[in-house]
């Protein structure tokens, strides 16, 4: 049985993690709709619960053998069915992910943060988005460096992914006074304030997911 000590993440931990994310977007998709229909379309719950959904159906169909080849299945998922912006985003992210770990059996701390890494440096170009725009970023560039210095300090990948949880959420609520410059929200001016980025809340429900999962895995 693996330990909580353990730092590195099978393909079986990386379904585990895409499977729990799919659990909580569903159980959280009417939040996060509630929050896009303040400052964007209304449909980021519903399509960010179409995407995961269809993630879930692929990897229930055939297993990947390798981390590449699962991280690029779940990028093409998204980018097929959830449409818009975020399906464009998230699925670049793990597009990137994939580009980075390639055929790899196992990850440990180092290639799993370095190619977060580059999967958020993927949806920064794509998105043309900073810290501090009121998107997405603003829950994964923490998490990205929490992740790199934990991994540089051989902080277990279990306690690390908690303390990368814990950054995403805050940056998620650090999006709640920020005028968003970036997305269908910044038509909006300073109305944007004021107002929690559904966004933001995703990408901090995926990260939650897997330091969640791997916990639970580890039990």
């Amino acid at each position: 049985m693996r330990t909580l000590e353990d730092s590195r993440l099978t393909v079986d931990d990386l379904i585990a993690w895409l499977m729990r994310f799919d659990e909580q977007i569903t159980r959280q998709a009417e939040r996060l709709t509630e929050l896009d229909s303040a400052i964007g379309d209304a449909d980021h719950g519903t399509n960010m619960a179409r995407g995961t959904a269809a993630v879930r159906s692929r990897l229930s169909a055939a297993r990947p053998d390798d981390a590449g080849a699962l991280l690029k299945s779940c990028g093409m998922a998204l980018v097929s069915t959830v449409g818009g912006a975020s399906g464009s985003l998230y699925g670049t992210l793990f597009l990137e992910m994939a580009r980075r770990v390639g055929a790899a059996s196992e990850l440990d701390r180092t290639v799993f943060a370095a190619a977060f890494r580059s999967g958020v440096a993927g949806v920064v170009a794509r998105g043309r988005a900073e810290l501090g725009d009121k998107t997405m970023v603003d829950a994964l560039q923490p998490t990205v460096d929490v992740l790199d210095t934990a991994a540089a300090d051989g902080v277990p990948l279990a306690d690390a992914l908690r303390s990368a949880a814990d950054a995403a959420a805050a940056g998620r609520d650090a999006t709640i006074p920020l005028v968003a410059r970036k997305g269908r929200a910044s038509y909006l001016g300073d109305r944007s304030a004021d107002h929690l980025d559904p966004g933001a809340t995703s990408a901090a429900i995926l990260v939650q997911a897997l330091a969640d999962s791997l916990a639970e895995r580890g039990r």
